[in-house]
């Protein structure tokens, strides 16, 4: 066989090899489409049988036809997410003129021995140009070996900029530190048990091309996500509030809460904001926590545009036992219900669609879950004796699209199943957490520190 010939043989051989990738590709979303169709008419017969009691209960049918809509909503709206952030960042930096801003990471950290070197050491091995880099942390008041690690950071990374605090004064105000020290022109908040992918570093950063930007969104998976089942169930959980949940807010250019795992802001639109998100107070009490969420929203209410960015990828570490994550939780519905009663003043004014078919759907299902809970797994098993069946087969049936849409997304996402036990968990233990928030809503301590 000669040379032209061998060269065929290969061509025709990678040619066939392609079509066969191409033939198991459309198997594959074939049967996605398939299941989905299936679930999809099983969730309809469920709401079908369940209508025998509207008459009885029509607070209980009209809630869950409402709840179903919601969430297959939401799985439409982040099925158009990839256009819309195209159409929004338009050019990127693998264009001709690369997009270099000078940015900064800025760390607030207190007591994070633990953590705070492999933060920090993964700040610096990003792919970017180190004199355009800049690493801050401020030491909020640590009363364990965090500051002899910055220390010993610093003589590894010269360039690393320490500010010690003697005493604590909260993470938001060493977050507001960073803004007002740093001369960078993008600014990534960061926590302190957290770190970002090197080599996605950049996708962090271009959708800032667009003026219209103010503050971008990373990709956050646990990075202890395989120490026991509640961590894999939380892989599951963030794998959907990002790569779905926050996709779908994203499709509008408004995403809600920035995350602190890691969120990049333009520090030209976080300025204006930031003695007013300092003040922020509830009931004549400061805030001390939902820095993130807060400072979105103030973002939000100047016009500007929140988005996540699936490619670019932070880890952090989530609580490995159930009394930090119930303390977290509770500690996020707080922040969750005062932000509430700030973003409803003016979320309709800047984004009308948004508000009517999002966000106040999600506030009155976020009130409404815990009653409609109670009632369906105790009231009515201790006054009929009947265990809830279609109440839970219904969650189990909308987390069967939710987890077939999310393998859709990454078939080699391993935690997808994990989805189901966090459903029930959510279902049986958190969707009463909300409660429990607004009645300690004037406890304002950190509860994890």
């Amino acid at each position: 066989m000669n040379t032209t010939q061998a060269k065929a043989v290969s061509q025709s051989m990678a040619s066939a090899g392609r079509l066969v990738r191409a033939l198991k590709d459309f198997i594959y979303r074939a049967g996605i489409v398939a299941i989905g169709a299936i679930l999809l008419f099983f969730l309809i017969l469920l709401k079908s049988k369940t209508t025998a009691n509207f008459q009885l209960k029509p607070w209980v049918f009209s809630y869950a036809i409402f709840v179903t809509a919601f969430e297959l909503s939401r799985i439409v709206s982040a099925m158009f997410y990839k256009k819309s952030f195209g159409s929004l960042v338009g050019k990127t930096s693998t264009d001709a003129e690369v997009y270099e801003p000078r940015v900064a990471f800025v760390i607030p950290c207190k007591n994070e021995e633990k953590d705070i070197r492999n933060t920090v050491t993964k700040c610096f091995e990003v792919n970017y140009p180190r004199e355009k880099l800049e690493v801050l942390v401020v030491n909020d008041g640590s009363t364990d070996g965090t500051m002899r690690i910055l220390a010993e950071l610093k003589t590894e990374y010269p360039d690393l900029r320490v500010v010690n605090w003697p005493k604590n004064q909260g993470k938001r105000w060493a977050m507001a530190a960073g803004f007002k020290i740093s001369k960078a022109e993008i600014i990534i908040q960061m926590d302190s048990d957290s770190s970002v992918d090197p080599m996605s570093f950049r996708e962090l950063v271009d959708p800032f091309q667009n003026l219209q930007v103010s503050a971008v969104c990373a990709s956050g998976e646990p990075q202890n996500a395989d120490k026991n089942i509640l961590t894999k169930m939380q892989a599951a959980y963030y794998f959907m509030s990002f790569q779905i949940l926050k996709a779908a807010e994203s499709t509008y250019d408004t995403v809600f809460c920035c995350s602190g795992c890691c969120s990049a802001y333009r520090k030209s639109a976080v300025m204006p904001v930031l003695y007013d998100w300092l003040a922020e107070s509830f009931l004549g009490k400061p805030v001390t926590w939902g820095d993130d969420r807060a400072l979105t929203s103030h973002l939000l209410k100047r016009g500007g545009r929140t988005v996540f960015n699936d490619k670019a990828q932070a880890y952090t570490i989530v609580p490995e036992n159930l009394k930090k994550l119930l303390v977290q939780q509770l500690r996020w519905k707080k922040s969750w219900i005062i932000n509430f009663f700030f973003t409803i003043r003016f979320i309709f004014k800047k984004q009308p669609f948004v508000t009517a078919f999002y966000y106040l759907p999600l506030i009155a299902i976020s009130f409404l879950t815990p009653i409609m809970a109670f009632d369906a797994l105790v009231f009515t098993p201790l006054t009929t004796h009947a265990f809830p069946f279609y109440y839970v087969l219904g969650v189990l049936l909308i987390t069967a699209i939710m987890a077939l849409y999310y393998h859709y997304l990454d078939k080699n996402n391993k935690y997808w199943p994990y989805l189901f036990l966090w459903a029930l968990f959510t279902m049986f233990v958190l969707s009463f957490v909300i409660v429990w928030a607004a009645v300690r809503i004037q406890d304002r301590n950190w509860g994890t520190r």
